[in-house]
This record gives structure tokens, sequence and C-alpha cells, in this order.
């Protein structure tokens, strides 16, 4: 009688439980990047949307006057929510200049940028 050669049935169902573990594993990192980038893409868009901010303030008000101001955007199309705070500062010349960024439904800033404004001409 000769000996057949092959897998037993109890080495396919280990070899198809590991494979399942693998793919499990490699789903959930999936996800997880999927989230990651989901974050970063908040936070680059939000990022943009406050320096846009600054810089547009810069422009219509080189030296704006002290206080606290908001408003709302459309951009990469999401609706953003953005604080503008307007400090004095040492230098009676110097206004700084911090914007937060939300997302539309968001209690927690995704991101922020702080510049100055000044009442002296860039050189």
């Amino acid at each position: 009688m000769s000996r057949q050669r092959g897998f037993t049935l109890l080495e396919v169902l280990i070899a198809l439980v590991v494979v399942a573990l693998a793919l499990l594993a490699l789903t959930r990192t999936a996800g997880g990047q999927i989230n990651s980038f989901d974050g970063l893409r908040e936070r680059t868009l939000a990022g943009w949307v406050a320096s846009n901010v600054l810089n547009e303030t810069r422009i219509a008000t080189p030296f704006p006057g002290v206080g606290k101001r908001d408003g709302r955007t459309r951009f990469g199309d999401r609706d953003w929510r953005w604080t503008l705070e307007v400090k004095a500062t040492d230098d009676p010349s110097m206004r700084r200049l911090t914007v937060l960024v939300f997302a539309a439904d968001s209690t927690e800033p995704s991101a922020s940028l702080d510049g100055f404004g000044s009442d002296q001409p860039s050189p």
C-alpha cells in the first residue's frame, strides 16, 4: 500500500486560522490608517483656513483694533468656524493675532495660528 501525500484536515484548519488572524490584523490597521488620514486632512484644511483669516485680516486692517471676532467660511467642501482674537503687546505699534479654526460642529479647535500686525509699513 502506498501512502498518499497531502495535508491533513487539522493542518488545513490551522492554516486557515492563521490566515484569518492575519487578515483581521490587516483590516484593523487599514481602518486605523483611514481614520488617521481623515484627521490629517481636517487639520491641514483648518490650517489653511487659519492662514487665510490671518492674511485677510492683515490686508484689510494691518493694525486691527483689540478684541475678538468670529466668522464662518466654506473651504474644501466643508464648513468652518473661526475666531480671531487681537491682543495688545508690549510694543504699542504691534498687535498679536490668534486664529482658532473649528470644524462646523466641533467644540475643539482643529487648528490655531498666531501672527502679528503692525502700524508700521513692511520693508
